[in-house]
C-alpha cells in the first residue's frame, strides 16, 4: 500500500491501454462539457431515480411490523430487509463491469424497470416467500440505482464539481428520505400495507421513460460474445456465495441457532474466507484479465480507509433508521404513522446536511475535515441515544436525533469523490461500482448485526416481564415483529412499563455498539491523506452530442 503519493494522472500513465477522449479547445485546453438540455434532463431523471430509491428504503421501516404480522412471517422478517440488501450490493460490482461493457443508457433504463417489477411483486405477495422473492428482485433494482446514478454523473461533471449536481440530485433524495417513514406509516394505518410498494409503480415508470428518452450517452462497441471475456465470473460468483454465506450467519445467529451451532460457524467461515481469502486471491490471479474489484484501487492508504468508512457509515445509518421505529413503537406505543413524525428529526436533517456538506467540498475541495467532524457528531448523536428509554422527553430525543442525522448528513455523500480522487478516469466505473458495494454491504450488516444483538438482549432481560404469556410471545427473535401489539395489549400500566424496560433495555446495547463503530471511523478519517479534486473531464461515456 503507498502512502498516496502518486497522483492518479500519474498512475493512468503507467497503466496500458489508457485512453484520453476529452476534448480540447484551439488552445490545447480541456474543454468544457456541455449542459444543455439533453444535459439536465438526465439530471431530472436521475432525481426522478433517485426519490424512487430513497422512498423505498425508508418506507418499509415504520410500515415493517404491520406487514411481519399481516403475512405472519414470524422471526423471517429480518429477511425482508437483508434479502433486500443483499442483492442490491451483491450485484452492484457485477453491474459496474456491464456498463463498461455495454455502457450506461440500456442498464440504467433495465435497472429501474426491474426495481419497478420487484415492488409489483412485492405489493402482490400473500405470503412472507413471494415477498421476499419481490423484495429480492426490487434490491437488484435498488442497488443499481444508486450505483449507475453515481456512475452517470462521475461521466458527465468533473470531479470537483460534482457534489453541485450531486447536491441537486441529495435535494429530491431529501423528500422521498423525509416522506418515506410517514407515509409508510399512514398507509398501513389508512389502508393496506401493499400500497407501501405500489406506490412506488408511477415513479419508476416515469424514470424508466425518461432516461430512454435522455439518456443518450456514448457506449462501446462489443459483441455479447466479446463481452463475455470482460466479465469476472470467478470474482462475481465468489462475492454473491460469500454475502450469502455471512448473511445466513447473522441472521439465525442466536434464533434459532446457538452461536456455537456449527451451521452458523460454518457459514461464518465460509463467507469470510470467501472475501478475505478467496476474493484477493481471485482478483490478483494472472488469468483473472478484469477482476470485478481491481486490487489497483487499494494501492492507496486513503482509498482503504474510504472503503472501510463507507462500511462503518453505512451500518450505522441502518442501525438508526430501523430500530428507531422499535424504540418509538415498542415503548411509547406509538403507531406507525407517529413514528413516521417522531423520526422526522434525523431525516430532515441528514439529507439537507449532505448537501450543504458536497456543496463545501466542491467549493473548497477538501474532505477529510467532513469526515472528522461528521463522524464525531454522528458517533455522539448514536452514544446518547443510550439514554432513550419510556420517560425520555420529546426535546431529548428531538435534540439527539438532530446531532446523530446532521454527522451522519455530513458524510454521506463525500465519501464518493474522496474515493474517486485516488484513481484515473477510467477506473471511475469500477472505483464507483467496488463503493457502491461496500456501502451497500454495509448496510446488511448494520440491519442483521443489530438484529442480532437485539435479540440476544430481550431474551436474557425477558425475567423483567410478569406475564408468562407475553414472555413467551417475545421468545426466539419474535420481539422485533411483536412489540407494538404486545405493548397496545398489555392489561396494566406495570406490564406495559415491563414491556417498555425491556425493549430499551435491549436498544441501549445497540446503541453503544453502534457509537463503538463510529468512534474507529473517527479515528481512522484523522489518517485520511487529501487527494486534490480534478477539474478536469476524461471519459469515454460523455454526451453523443459531444461526439
Amino acid at each position: 500500500m503507498t502512502d498516496d503519493i502518486s497522483p492518479p494522472a500519474e498512475l493512468a500513465m503507467h497503466r496500458a491501454g489508457s485512453t484520453n477522449s476529452q476534448q480540447r479547445d484551439g488552445k490545447g485546453s480541456p474543454k468544457k462539457p456541455a449542459r444543455g438540455f439533453t444535459f439536465w434532463a438526465i439530471i431530472v431523471a436521475l432525481c426522478i431515480t433517485s426519490l424512487l430509491a430513497a422512498f423505498e428504503n425508508t418506507v418499509v421501516a415504520t410500515s415493517l411490523p404491520t406487514i411481519v404480522e399481516k403475512l405472519q412471517i414470524g422471526n423471517n422478517y429480518v429477511w425482508i430487509t437483508n434479502v433486500f440488501f443483499l442483492t442490491g450490493s451483491a450485484v452492484q460490482p457485477l453491474l459496474g463491469q456491464i456498463a463498461d461493457i455495454f455502457g450506461r443508457r440500456w442498464l440504467a433504463v433495465s435497472i429501474v424497470a426491474v426495481f419497478t417489477i420487484g415492488s409489483a411483486i412485492s405489493g402482490a405477495a400473500n405470503n412472507g416467500g413471494t415477498l421476499i422473492a419481490g423484495r429480492a428482485i426490487q434490491g437488484v433494482g435498488s442497488g443499481g440505482i444508486n450505483m449507475i446514478s453515481d456512475i452517470i454523473v462521475s461521466d458527465l461533471v468533473p470531479l470537483r464539481e460534482r457534489g453541485n449536481f450531486i447536491a441537486i440530485i441529495l435535494a429530491v433524495y431529501s423528500i422521498g428520505t423525509s416522506l418515506g417513514p410517514f407515509i409508510g406509516g399512514i398507509i398501513v394505518e389508512k389502508t393496506t400495507w401493499r400500497w407501501v410498494f405500489f406506490i412506488t409503480l408511477p415513479f419508476g415508470t416515469a424514470a424508466t421513460v425518461l432516461l430512454f428518452l435522455f439518456l443518450r450517452v456514448r457506449s462501446k462497441r462489443t459483441t455479447p460474445r466479446g463481452a463475455l471475456k470482460h466479465i469476472d465470473f470467478v470474482g462475481n460468483s465468489v462475492i454473491i456465495l460469500s454475502s450469502i454465506s455471512l448473511l445466513f450467519a447473522l441472521t439465525y445467529a442466536e434464533s434459532p441457532y446457538p452461536w456455537p451451532s456449527w451451521r452458523i460457524l460454518v457459514a461464518l467461515i465460509l463467507g469470510c474466507c470467501g472475501f478475505f481469502v478467496l476474493l484477493p486471491a481471485a482478483q490478483m490471479s494472472r488469468f483473472c484479465q478484469e477482476p470485478v474489484i481491481p486490487p489497483r484501487l487499494f494501492i492507496s492508504r486513503t482509498s482503504t480507509i474510504i472503503y472501510i468508512n463507507t462500511f462503518i457509515n453505512s451500518m450505522m445509518l441502518y442501525w438508526v433508521m430501523f430500530f428507531l421505529p422499535v424504540y418509538f413503537q415498542s415503548v411509547f406505543g406509538s403507531s406507525p404513522a407517529r413514528t413516521g413524525v417522531q423520526m422526522l428529526p434525523i431525516v430532515l436533517v441528514a439529507v439537507p446536511g449532505a448537501v450543504v456538506a458536497v456543496i463545501i467540498l466542491a467549493r473548497f475541495g477538501k474532505y477529510r475535515v467532513l469526515h472528522q467532524v461528521g463522524f464525531a457528531v454522528a458517533t455522539l448523536g448514536v452514544g446518547l441515544f443510550v439514554r432513550f428509554d419510556s420517560t425520555t422527553p420529546i426535546a431529548e430525543w428531538v435534540v439527539f436525533q438532530v446531532i446523530a442525522g446532521l454527522g451522519s448528513g455530513m458524510i454521506l455523500n463525500t465519501l464518493l469523490p474522496a474515493f474517486q480522487a485516488a484513481h484515473p478516469e477510467e477506473d471511475q466505473a469500477a472505483a464507483t461500482s467496488s463503493w457502491a458495494f461496500i456501502r451497500s454491504f454495509g448496510n446488511i450488516w448494520g440491519v442483521a448485526i443489530q438484529a442480532a444483538i437485539f435479540n440476544n438482549r430481550v431474551h436474557r432481560l425477558l425475567h423483567v416481564i410478569s406475564d408468562p404469556t407475553i414472555r413467551e410471545a417475545l421468545q426466539d427473535g419474535k420481539a422485533y415483529e411483536m412489540g407494538p401489539r404486545i405493548f397496545k395489549a398489555a392489561t396494566s400500566e406495570q406490564l406495559r412499563n415491563e414491556i417498555a424496560d425491556v425493549y430499551s433495555g435491549a436498544l441501549k446495547v445497540v446503541w453503544a455498539v453502534g457509537a463503538g463503530f463510529g468512534a474507529i471511523a473517527f479515528l481512522l478519517a484523522f489518517f485520511e491523506k487529501e487527494i486534490k479534486l480534478r477539474t478536469e473531464l476524461e471519459t469515454e461515456y460523455g454526451l453523443e452530442e459531444e461526439k
